[in-house]
């Protein structure tokens, strides 16, 4: 099942919620992303069923290792394009946003390519 820009997004989320605290819960995923919880709830079945994250009995829910190489993949291009983009002088909150869209648009030969350029350069 491929992925929407959403599925990686929740994701993307849960890792960074899983680094934060032992417990992801889908409430949590509500509160930090401002979603309602009947989309998370869709979004957290259809995750589960694709085989991306796995839900215990108390409702905690872990990435599978398919999920988190997905979700490090996308985390590690939105911290890249957000450091990019503030290097240039946008505003932190600006990059950050601007990053998250660029994050699920990019094809991975380009985002290589970017990072080789960035590591040559000592960037």
């Amino acid at each position: 099942m491929a992925l929407q820009e959403s599925g990686e997004m929740y994701l993307e989320t849960i890792l960074i919620l899983s680094e934060k605290t032992s417990t992801v819960r889908s409430i949590d995923i509500s509160e930090y992303r401002g979603f309602s919880k009947p989309s998370v709830s869709r979004a957290v079945a259809l995750l589960k069923s694709g085989g991306y994250i796995n839900v215990d009995k108390s409702g905690g829910i872990t990435l599978t290792d398919e999920g988190r190489e997905i979700a490090e993949r996308i985390y590690e291009r939105h911290k890249t394009f957000t450091d990019i983009l503030v290097a240039l002088g946008v505003d932190p909150e600006i990059a950050a946003d601007d990053a998250c869209s660029l994050e699920h648009h990019i094809s991975d030969v380009s985002f290589r390519a970017i990072k080789a350029y960035l590591e040559s350069h000592s960037i």
